[in-house]
């Protein structure tokens, strides 16, 4: 019985300082600007959903249906399939193809047989969905609005902490698929001269240059 008492003590004692630790946690939230931000960019990412959401009851799509919509709208053909979906949206297949069908029951998109395989598709926007993704698109304008009024230099450095979140959460398999600059084998920054470099388009880059989303994008190899 002493030893059980003891273990739950323990446990006890552990939750707590979990609890002490969680960046939800008021007291700890206060004491620590890391916790801060944290909550902070939590707080952004409800706001995308509630904008998302807005969209969809205008528009009589799902939230995720209107992702899948902007990214069709603005993404190449070979990226336009189920399993490049899945893994962009960090989804499983049968998630995305129920989107899909019902998005294609809605003819906002059309699916293109692959003449070579009969099982294999790409999917293609209908005029209609074109008309829609355009729309939609524009959910995060409200987010926009106050970047526009931060100085230059304060757009850089918070370009570049994002990018350095983003990166870490990739790496670490928190999310998949990333297009970005610091995850490309043509990319290459010097320390020593802080300089970012493009060896694909052989040219120095700003930071300011630097892509969340690149076309050319090709994973660096570990």
């Amino acid at each position: 019985m002493p030893r059980t008492g003891g273990m739950t003590t323990f446990v006890g004692h552990f939750l707590t300082a979990g609890m002490e630790k969680s960046d939800f946690n008021l007291d700890h939230q206060n004491e620590s600007t890391e916790s801060k931000i944290v909550a902070s960019l939590e707080r952004i990412s409800q706001a995308f959903r509630v904008l998302l959401w807005e969209e969809s009851k205008e528009h009589g799509v799902s939230p995720i249906q209107i992702q899948i919509l902007t990214f069709l709208r603005f993404h190449s053909e070979d990226k336009c399939k189920v399993s490049y979906l899945a893994a962009e949206f960090n989804m499983t297949k049968a998630t995305i193809s129920d989107a899909i069908k019902s998005l294609e029951q809605k003819l906002l998109i059309e699916k293109v047989r692959d003449s070579r395989d009969s099982r294999s598709y790409t999917i293609k926007l209908t005029d209609r969905g074109l008309d829609v993704a355009n729309k939609t698109s524009l959910f995060s304008k409200e987010i926009f609005k106050p970047i526009t009024k931060l100085q230059p230099d304060d757009k850089e450095n918070l370009l570049l902490t994002l990018l350095s979140i983003i990166r870490h959460l990739n790496q670490t398999g928190v999310i998949t698929i990333q297009r970005m600059c610091l995850t490309c084998k043509y990319y290459e920054y010097s320390e020593k001269n802080q300089n970012h470099y493009c060896h694909l388009l052989k040219q120095k880059l700003e930071s300011t240059d630097l892509r969340i989303d690149c076309p050319e994008h090709e994973m660096k190899q570990d």
